[in-house]
């Protein structure tokens, strides 16, 4: 194989198999990370009838893992599965493969806009967060049966609330990806109440909001008002007008990437609200001190430290480079944190790492489905 680093370039061969009707002689493009996933991409050609193929090539492609999207002209008429879900990826490693065959049988402008299931409500569209002084969209989900009984529920608090249950609203890079967290309690034996917190509008909003220690151009950030938003207004407000257990075992807190960060500061700094806490891609490099400030937590706080359950998540594969560190590896500095972190805290923990991961809401989704197995058969089970 001919080394990333010469330069070499190639071809790639591209053949759609169409096998629906309704958009034969209908533009298609080939969006991925060869054309930074901008649309509507490279034009292939035209839709062929059913059971033709549409044959195309696509040159000066890198060696190296090539991930591509077959869209008709935006990210709401991408190729789509047979769930209305916009379809995954697909990804070679060239130069060892040098084509790919798309088969072209659902587009996601055919079904519904929103994927998000009927146990997914509004909260409210604007809730006042006084330490941040803002309003921000907030949604739950409540348990299929939560109208017919009168259980009261475990609570899991997610940050990046447009993330976790539509299509329709998410945001990516490579595309809008959910993380079917209310189909994966659909579907699960235990279910819980979930509240799910948007994220504001822009990236460095969004850094503000998630980050406690000073970072790049962030000399202030307000990570620790928004945990006293969610500890002071959110939680009290959901305890107070639904069904909940409301014990730190019974309440969890996660998040991925800054919203990682975040959920590890309010499980270390709050244990005796959060029970469990899921840091999926937590991204530490950006200015974590968790492990320096154990010294300083009160023997109380310790104490519920001991009763605590973490979950980390990352992936072989989320390695970036950053302007102001160089090289950051987003496994390895989780695996540093972890060593550091059960010399002082005996909380259960859980590792989780993906060899193929890498960063984005996709591995999110997956890991997502094995932290709330683990959560609700292990810990929630004691």
């Amino acid at each position: 194989m001919q080394s990333e680093k010469d330069g070499e370039k190639y071809e790639v061969s591209v053949e759609v198999h169409s096998t629906n009707p309704d958009y034969v002689g209908a533009e298609c493009y080939l969006t991925g990370n060869f054309n930074g996933w901008a649309m509507p991409g490279y034009k292939l050609g035209t839709i062929p009838a059913v059971g033709k193929d549409l044959h195309a090539v696509i040159a000066d492609i890198a060696a190296g893992t090539l991930e591509v999207k077959l869209n008709r002209g935006d990210w709401k008429s991408c190729l789509a599965y047979g769930d209305g879900r916009i379809a995954d990826a697909i990804s070679i490693e060239v130069p060892e493969k040098q084509h790919i065959r798309i088969r072209a049988n659902h587009w996601r402008d055919e079904f519904p806009k929103s994927t998000a299931s009927p146990q997914v409500h509004l909260l409210d569209a604007g809730f006042y967060l006084p330490n941040l002084a803002v309003h921000r969209r907030i949604w739950i989900y409540l348990p299929e049966d939560y109208e017919n009984n009168e259980d009261s529920y475990p609570v899991l608090y997610m940050h990046d609330g447009q993330q976790l249950f539509d299509e329709a609203i998410s945001i990516g890079r490579a595309g809008p990806v959910e993380w079917k967290v209310d189909e994966t309690i659909d579907a699960a034996k235990v279910k819980v109440i979930v509240v799910g917190i948007d994220h504001a509008d822009s990236y460095n909003e969004r850094l503000d909001e998630y980050l406690v220690k000073p970072f790049d151009t962030l000399k202030e950030p307000r990570g620790l008002l928004y945990l006293r938003d969610i500890i002071e207004v959110i939680k009290p407000f959901v305890d107070g007008h639904y069904r909940t257990l409301t014990s730190s075992k019974y309440t969890a807190l996660a998040g991925s990437s800054a919203g990682g960060l975040i959920s590890l500061y309010g499980g270390l700094c709050y244990p005796e609200i959060f029970g469990t806490v899921a840091a999926f891609s937590p991204s530490l490099w950006m200015g974590n001190d968790l492990n320096e400030g154990y010294d300083a937590m009160s023997a109380e706080k310790k104490v519920h430290l001991a009763q605590q359950a973490y979950y980390f998540y990352a992936g072989r594969r989320e390695v970036r480079q950053d302007r102001l560190l160089g090289k950051v590896d987003l496994a390895q500095d989780m695996e540093e944190f972890v060593a550091r972190f059960t010399k002082y805290a005996p909380a259960a923990l859980n590792i989780d790492i993906d060899p193929h991961g890498k960063h984005g809401a996709l591995y999110w989704q997956r890991a997502f489905a094995r932290f709330y197995e683990w959560w609700t058969t292990t810990y929630l089970a004691i």
